[in-house]
């Protein structure tokens, strides 16, 4: 068997349970797991203020581990907290988003360092998003007079029917700048071109010069498929949509509320 290196968690719907909560032996296991020597990585869809709690709790900095956030946009070192990888959508994008959005009467938002700037009235779903991630959410009246965001990612918020239906438009109007995916069904989130959980694994293996055979990825959701299919085992977790099942190269039998996670670590490590 492959000697495992790394293990690379999703955070919502994986590690954490339905409550957004992680079981105190998920915490224990990976402490475990760390003790061992491997590297455990949070990679998630949450801007980095949302992944930094789950990474103390963890004790993630401890062993000099990181985080991938913003879907693999954002690479952060959590010693130090120092930022290794970072791209940014084209500055033009929070603006034209923001305005399709007013059109399409939906919500619109832009993650900035340590604060949510909406872009239209805040609904339910920032106000959830700003709890998840611990950001406070501002909301300027001069939205559109912007010219100098630089975003890793931004947020369509709505009912899910509104947004399954618009999803198609938002993902062929920027198909050449950015891409759209739902993360949650009341979320859709724009990201830069091609940048995924796949694409920033593959700076941070690099980075720690460990290949990607060595690598277990577990996630349970679209925005997760394009890692589990770059590693050299892909865990999809029992909640998980079939679609999602189906490329993954190992289902738990556990879901995220029957600790899924670790499954994995006692199947793997």
């Amino acid at each position: 068997m492959t000697k495992y290196q790394l293990l690379v968690l999703d955070i919502d719907g994986t590690t954490a349970n339905s409550k957004k909560e992680i079981a105190e032996e998920t915490r224990e296991a990976l402490i475990w797991l760390q003790d061992k020597g491997v590297k455990v990585v949070l990679a998630s869809g949450r801007p980095p203020e949302g992944v930094f709690p789950v990474a103390e709790y963890l004790k993630l900095p401890r062993y000099g581990s990181y985080i991938l956030a913003f879907n693999g946009a954002k690479i952060i070192e959590l010693g130090t907290r120092s930022c290794i990888f970072n791209k940014c959508l084209p500055r033009h994008i929070p603006r034209n988003l923001r305005d399709d959005a007013v059109k399409a009467g939906i919500g619109m938002a832009v993650y900035q360092e340590g604060v949510i700037v909406a872009g239209t009235e805040p609904d339910s779903y920032m106000q959830l998003e700003s709890k998840i991630s611990g950001m406070p959410i501002k909301y300027p009246g001069n939205f559109t007079g912007k010219t100098d965001f630089q975003a890793n990612e931004c947020l369509l918020t709505g009912h899910p029917d509104e947004l399954e239906a618009l999803e198609p438009y938002f993902a062929h109007k920027y198909f050449h700048e950015a891409q759209v995916f739902h993360s949650e069904p009341w979320y859709l989130e724009v990201t830069p071109k091609q940048v995924d959980k796949a694409y920033g694994l593959k700076h941070l293996l690099r980075y720690l010069q460990i290949p990607k055979e060595a690598m277990v990825c577990c996630g349970d959701s679209y925005n997760d498929m394009a890692m589990l299919q770059y590693a050299g085992l892909g865990a999809a977790m029992a909640n998980a949509p079939e679609k999602v099942k189906n490329i993954a190269d190992y289902v738990t039998v556990n879901d995220n509320d029957h600790l899924g996670v670790v499954e994995v670590i006692r199947r793997f490590f």
